[in-house]
C-alpha cells in the first residue's frame, strides 16, 4: 500500500509505501506526526468514507426474487476508482481527525495507492444481516469464485428497508471483501501517552460528571455533548484516552501473542521492569518485579511504565495477526539500554505477522535495528556474534521488510513551479542488508558532535 500526501501540515508533498515496519524519522516540526495521524484516520476510518453503489436492478431482484448475484471481479475493476473517490471524502475530513481548522487543510490531499492484483478476491466471505426480531438475509462468497450471492431469510412480504439501507449493507460486505486485508486494523500510541496515563482517574471522574449533567438536561443531545467535550483532541489522543478509560473492561480480553506468544510479554515485562494489574473495582497498579507485594499507582510509577502502558495492555489484551501497532516517538522516558530492548521486541512483533510503524528521534533506535538486519546473513562468524551478544534468531529481521522515510527538505518540482525548489517531503532511506540504514537525520549531528569533542581534545595540540 502506498499513500501520497500534498500540504499537509508542513509536508509540501509526500509519498511512502508501508512495509512489515516502517519507520519516519527526522527533525522536529518536519511533519511526522501528520503523516501518522493521517494514516491512523484512514485506517481507523476507511469503511465509513469508501462508498460502494450496487446496481439498482439487483436490489429489485432481491427483494423480488429472494436472490442476487453480483460479479466481485466487477468491483475489483473498480477499486482503485473506488479508493480515490473514497480518499477525496476522507481528505475532507481531515480536520475532524486533527481536531484543527479547515482553513489549515483547504489545499490538502491524502490518497491511498493499491494494486488490483493484491486484491484476494478468492478467499471466501459470509455475513448475516439481522434485525432486531429476525435474520433479513445473508451474503456470501465460496473459496476460489467470483459469484457473491445476496439471499433473502424472511417472506419478502415482511422486507420493511429502504432500498438505500440495503445499498449501504451490500456495499460495507463488498468493502470488506475489497479491502479488509489490504487496511490492517490500527492501534495507536501517541505522543501524549504518558499524560493520558496519569490523569486516567480524573479522565473518568470529568466523563462521569458529563454524564450527569447530560441526564439533568433533558434538552441536550447527548451525542453532540460527549463530541464537543472531545472536540479539542485529536483523533488518535481521544483514542488514546478511551483506551486508558476502559483498561479494567480490556484486560477481560486475551490477545494472541498471550496465547500464543507469552515469552514475548515476558520480554515487555523485563523492560519495563514488573506487571500492571486493573482490580475489579478499576484501581490501575504497577507491581514490580523485584518486590512483587508492592502496588504503585501511575503517580509512583516511573515515566517509562507511564509510557508504555498502552502498549503493554495492546499486547496483551488487544493485539491480533495483521494488526499495525503505531507508535509516536517510542523512545518517550526510556533508557537508551531500554531503547535497544524495545527495538529487538518490536522487531519480534513484525516476525509473528503484526506490522509496526513508528515516528522516532532515537539514534540508538535505528542503531538498534542495523544490527537486527545486519545479523540477519548466513555467516558463521555472525552466527557467533549473534548468539554471544545475546541476541535470539527471533529479533533479527529481513531488510526487504523494512522501510525508512527521513522527514527532511528535498528539491521537488511542483505543477504550479517552472523549476524544482526545496520543499519539505518524506524521502525514502537506502537500507542495505550487509550495512544497515542510512539514516542521515542522525549522522549529520553525531558527526558535529564527534568533530566538536575532538577539536575539544585536540585542538591545542
Amino acid at each position: 500500500m502506498e499513500l501520497s500526501i500534498k500540504n499537509l501540515g508542513p509536508l509540501k508533498q509526500a509519498e511512502f509505501e508501508l512495509g512489515e515496519l516502517t519507520i519516519i524519522c527526522g527533525p522536529n516540526n518536519t511533519g511526522k506526526t501528520y503523516a501518522t495521524y493521517a494514516l491512523y484516520g484512514f485506517l481507523s476510518k476507511w469503511r465509513s468514507f469508501l462508498s460502494i453503489h450496487i446496481p439498482d436492478k439487483n436490489i429489485t431482484e432481491l427483494l423480488t426474487e429472494g436472490v442476487t448475484e453480483l460479479n466481485i471481479q466487477t468491483f475489483v475493476t473498480d477499486a482503485q476508482k473506488i479508493l480515490t473517490n473514497g480518499c477525496k471524502s476522507y481528505t475532507k475530513m481531515l480536520p475532524n481527525i486533527f481536531a484543527s481548522s479547515p482553513q489549515h487543510f483547504i489545499n490538502s490531499n491524502f490518497q491511498v495507492h493499491i494494486n488490483t492484483s493484491d486484491i484476494q478476491s478468492n478467499s471466501k466471505f459470509e455475513r448475516i444481516i439481522r434485525a432486531p426480531e429476525s435474520v433479513l438475509f445473508s451474503i456470501s462468497k465460496k473459496q476460489n469464485k467470483s459469484e457473491v450471492t445476496i439471499s433473502l431469510l424472511v417472506e419478502k412480504e415482511k422486507v420493511r428497508i429502504p432500498n438505500e439501507i440495503i445499498n449501504r449493507v451490500i456495499g460495507d460486505a463488498l468493502k470488506d471483501i475489497l479491502f479488509s486485508h489490504l487496511f490492517p486494523k490500527p492501534f495507536i500510541a501517541s505522543a501524549e501517552r504518558t499524560g493520558a496515563a496519569i490523569f486516567r482517574k480524573e479522565l473518568n471522574f470529568a466523563r462521569n460528571r458529563l454524564l450527569e449533567q447530560m441526564g439533568m438536561d433533558k434538552d441536550v443531545n447527548p451525542i453532540e455533548y460527549l463530541d464537543k467535550a472531545y472536540s479539542d483532541y485529536a483523533l488518535p489522543v481521544n483514542e488514546n484516552v478511551e483506551f486508558t478509560r476502559h483498561l479494567e473492561e480490556i484486560s477481560k480480553y486475551e490477545s494472541y501473542i498471550l496465547k500464543e506468544h507469552p515469552m514475548l510479554l515476558e520480554e515487555f515485562s523485563d523492560i519495563i521492569g514488573g506487571n500492571y494489574l486493573v482490580t475489579k473495582n478499576d484501581e490501575l497498579y504497577f507491581i514490580p518485579n523485584s518486590n512483587k507485594r508492592m502496588k504503585l499507582t501511575m503517580d509512583e510509577s516511573s515515566s517509562a511504565v507511564r509510557s508504555l502502558l498502552d502498549i503493554g495492555f495492546y499486547l496483551r489484551h488487544v493485539a491480533q495477526p495483521g494488526d499495525i501497532l503505531i507508535i509516536d516517538e517510542p523512545e518517550l522516558n526510556l533508557h537508551p539500554e531500554n531503547q535497544r530492548r524495545i527495538t529487538r521486541l518490536f522487531s519480534r512483533l513484525v516476525n509473528i505477522g503484526i506490522k509496526v510503524f513508528l515516528t522516532t528521534h532515537s539514534d540508538y533506535i535505528i542503531k538498534e535495528l542495523n544490527t537486527l538486519i545486519m545479523l540477519n546473513q548466513d555467516k558463521t562468524y555472525l552466527k557467533k556474534l549473534s548468539s554471544d551478544e545475546g541476541y535470539k534468531s527471533k529479533e533479527l529481521i529481513s531488510a526487504d521488510k523494512i522501510r525508512v522515510y527521513i522527514a527532511e527538505k528535498s528539491l521537488l518540482k511542483l505543477y504550479e513551479d517552472k523549476r524544482r525548489k526545496r520543499y519539505l517531503t518524506l524521502t525514502a532511506a537506502n537500507i542495505d542488508p550487509e550495512l544497515g540504514i542510512e539514516a542521515r537525520s542522525f549522522d549529520t549531528t553525531i558527526e558535529e558532535m564527534n568533530r566538536i569533542q575532538e577539536a575539544i581534545v585536540w585542538g591545542d595540540e
